[in-house]
């Protein structure tokens, strides 16, 4: 009999998606139900799973949920995901909105009262529908306070749960006023430097890694950066002190949806015994971006959040100087409104080589994974990154800054070896330079086709991936049934 799992998420592929943790709490279960775990999801019911018809149907269960002095019930709704059971929490005051976590020109006002709810209701709902998993693996801070949950409240109602906790990106805390502590429910003992209490406010993911029993992110470089100022975000100090319940687990890729071979939304599929329809491919996105160039110009690809943290600011100050390289590049996102309008404007400063689209599009994803000759992802830091899996799979040589997830998955490419190319300081012309040196490798038919085969055949299942999950949770679960008094207080 396997391991009885639930998995909460905010966020969760096919449902809703803001980023790369809705791939990841979509993609990971179907790999443990493969490797025999009982799989469970929690997510909230938003509008966007109504509005886009995924066929959730009431359980008739209710739960209570204690929200500072009052007490208000989620409606418990169920569909699947490829046989995975999903159990989402309703209540409209919350998740009736056109956005996740907020509009984009804020966060909701009320996110720690929504995700109180959606914490506290996973918990009731997990002991309303007597599911008595083994571990309860909580993702980012909007599930933070979960661990809280178990180790006080509801120890007794879940005495051989554990939890696992992991930050898919730590420089989103979940922050809010300490005056709001009382909608938690939590002990006031759990106030302090050593538990909730972050410089005079509450900070959620701050509570998951605290009150957890593992403790994972998504890198093993991303796990040993978040251990120091540069990269912790204020919270080094706590995860240095419990760095021997911090683990490094790298995201995966689900090959039946990134693969060149069976994708049904590219002009024409190809593998690495026959690349014959990559070209096809690109001159496919040529037309899509309306750019004059020719097929055997080198074409760089990138799809990104518009943001300084995934190196935009860089990219900027680069542009003028890559756009006098013989190369075209096409870019697809949204983000913060400087770099969409900057980048925007390059565009229309440089329109036959360079095609910017502002806009979020799965197939145009696709069709850039697979028409792209390079894809360049200079990120300032990046936890784990899935794109440059997308990339190698697709024969789309990835060109990353070295850092978190990029730096564990990348090799840079010299004499023959490696599987892409990679830099180190983060600035424009340590950026421009390793575009120049990929430039001159592809300009080289025999070793760029070689270097094309090798990064065709890497592997980043998610199955791989899973195995590692599942010896953190069986490590999650000794901690709670045989070394009771390690827990924190």
């Amino acid at each position: 009999m396997g391991l009885k799992v639930v998995i909460a998420s905010p966020e969760i592929i096919p449902f809703a998606k803001t980023g790369g943790l809705a791939d990841v709490a979509g993609s990971l279960p179907l790999a443990l139900k493969r490797l025999g775990c009982d799989v469970t999801l929690f997510m909230p019911l938003y509008r966007e799973v109504v509005d886009r018809g995924f066929g959730t149907e009431p359980t008739g269960v209710q739960v209570k949920i204690p929200i500072g002095r009052r007490t208000v019930s989620a409606d418990l709704f169920k569909g699947t995901t490829d046989g995975v059971p999903v159990y989402f929490l309703k209540r409209d005051e919350y998740y009736d909105r056109s956005y996740l976590y907020g509009t984009p020109d804020g966060d909701y006002f009320d996110n720690l009262e929504r995700f109180v709810f959606f914490s506290r209701g996973v918990v009731e709902a997990v002991v309303s529908l007597g599911l008595e998993p083994d571990v309860i693996h909580c993702n980012d801070w909007q599930t933070g306070l979960i661990p809280a949950y178990i180790m006080s409240i509801y120890r007794s109602s879940l005495p051989a749960t554990a939890t696992l906790f992991t930050i898919h990106n730590i420089a989103y805390q979940g922050i809010f006023p300490a005056d709001f502590l009382d909608l938690t429910g939590l002990p006031g003992e759990m106030y302090t430097m050593e538990g909730l209490e972050f410089w005079g406010k509450i900070n959620l993911l701050k509570a998951g890694i605290v009150y957890s029993d593992i403790i994972n992110t998504v890198s093993e470089g991303y796990s040993r950066e978040i251990q120091t100022p540069e990269y912790g975000y204020g919270l080094e100090g706590i995860l240095a002190k419990r760095r021997e319940d911090l683990f490094g687990v790298l995201n995966g890729v689900d090959y039946s949806v990134w693969n060149p071979e069976t994708d049904e939304l590219i002009a024409s599929r190809f593998s690495s015994d026959d690349l014959g329809g990559k070209l096809a491919c690109k001159k496919d996105l040529l037309r899509e971006y309306s750019l004059r160039l020719k097929a055997t110009v080198p074409l760089i690809g990138v799809i990104s959040r518009f943001a300084e943290q995934k190196g935009f600011d860089i990219l900027a100050e680069a542009m003028d100087a890559l756009m006098k390289l013989d190369l075209g590049m096409v870019i697809l996102g949204t983000g913060e409104k400087r770099y969409q309008e900057r980048f925007e404007s390059l565009a229309a400063t440089y329109p036959k080589k360079l095609g910017v689209k502002i806009a979020f599009d799965n197939v145009l994803a696709h069709k850039i994974e697979a028409g792209s000759d390079m894809f360049l992802m200079p990120s300032r830091y990046e936890p784990c990154g899935l794109n440059q899996f997308y990339s190698l799979r697709y024969g789309t040589i990835p060109i990353v800054r070295a850092t978190g997830g990029l730096d564990d998955t990348i090799k840079d490419y010299s004499g023959g070896r490696g599987n892409g190319f990679k830099f180190r300081q983060y600035s424009a012309r340590a950026l421009v330079r390793k575009v120049k040196e990929a430039i001159s490798v592809y300009k080289d038919k025999k070793a760029w086709r070689a270097l094309q085969v090798k990064a065709m055949q890497e592997d980043f299942s998610w199955d791989r991936s899973a195995s590692r999950y599942i010896e953190l949770y069986e490590r999650a679960l000794k901690k709670v049934r045989e070394e009771p008094s390690t827990k924190v207080s």
